[in-house]
Parts: structure tokens; sequence; C-alpha cells
């Protein structure tokens, strides 16, 4: 065999063997526990949406994979299988902080109103119309 195929072969097998390493060591990534995690950023939520608003780009790097903690009013209240979602915004507002609530907190959607201020703490995940909040948890 040849010197140059021997350094494609050897090429090859360090290319795979740092694939794999790489995607184990994503998939083993351990998961943030948001209720016992300290926020990254505090603000309220009209903030929060006001800022990818404006530059979408430098709120991503901002705010993006970051638990935070935001202040809002309750403008909708959604409950389907389970799963609880609450949107915060101001009135006349064209978009809001759409915040996934984690499982164990579907049991406290029940004492909200439209219309409350509300405590949310959650990790971002981006914008779309809306800045999304996952793994949420109920402050106050």
């Amino acid at each position: 065999m040849s010197k140059k195929i021997k350094n494609i072969i050897l090429a090859i097998i360090l290319g795979i063997t740092g694939i794999i390493i790489i995607v184990n060591i994503v998939y083993n990534k351990p998961h943030i526990s948001v209720s016992e995690a300290s926020p990254d950023i505090t603000l309220v939520s009209q903030k929060l949406l006001n800022d990818f608003e404006n530059n979408e780009f430098e709120s991503n790097s901002k705010y993006l994979d970051k638990i935070i903690e935001v202040n809002g009013t309750i403008s909708e209240i959604n409950v389907s299988e389970n799963k609880g979602i609450i949107t915060l915004s101001d009135e006349g507002s064209m978009g809001g902080v759409i915040c996934h609530l984690s499982p164990e907190e579907h049991t406290k959607i029940a004492s909200l109103k439209k219309g409350q201020n509300i405590k949310i703490k959650g990790i971002c995940t981006g914008y779309l119309m809306d800045v999304i909040l996952v793994k949420c948890i109920i402050i106050n």
C-alpha cells in the first residue's frame, strides 16, 4: 500500500473517531434543573421581547440557552394534554414571551388568571415572532 493511501485511511479513522467523541459528549450532556439553578439574567418580559425585535442576532448571543427569569403580565393561559403554556405580554403588543411549563408546574396553572403579574424562570430557545422559554417554573 502506498503512503498516500495509508494517510487517507488514517485521516478517515481519525475523523470518524472525532465524530463519535463529539456525538457522545453532546448526547450525554447533563440536563439543567431550572428550579435549582439561579438565573443568568433577570428582566421584564417586554424588555426581552423588545431586545429580540430590535436585534435578533445580538439577542441570540445574549439570551439563547441561558436561564432567564422574567416578570410580566399573563395575556394567555393554555392547557392541553397536561402541558401548560403561559404567554406574557403587554396590551397592544404584537408579540410576547411564551413560557412552556415543566410537567411539575402543571398543577399551579389552575390558580392563575389573565392580567395577573407573574415571575417565571426558564431556558430561552429563541425567537419566532414571540420569545420562547422552555422547562419553565413559576416563581410567584
